[in-house]
């Protein structure tokens, strides 16, 4: 059918969204923690808490990170910068 889309384009985001920098685990990647940066297309991208390349996964394949594992990921972000690896 001319004119219609397959698969229409969703005009706002779902309620569900995480706000961006919200630290999420990716189960698919033996649970790397990662910021949420946004949406592309029908994936999530995720960003070390370090800095580094972004990476995109599903969202079922995501779940917030627990109080331990935040405490983990901003603990190594201070030690990589008080080595001068991060700024």
């Amino acid at each position: 059918m001319y004119g219609v889309n397959a698969r229409p384009i969703p005009e706002e985001p779902p309620a569900d969204l995480p706000a961006p920098g919200t630290l999420l685990v990716d189960t698919s990647r033996d649970n790397r923690v990662g910021e949420f940066r946004g949406v592309a297309g029908v994936y999530w991208s995720l960003r070390p808490m370090g800095g580094g390349i972004e990476w995109e996964v599903e969202p079922r394949h995501v779940r917030p990170a627990l109080p331990i594992e935040q405490l983990r990921a901003r603990t190594a972000r201070a030690n990589a910068r008080s080595r001068g690896e991060v700024l």
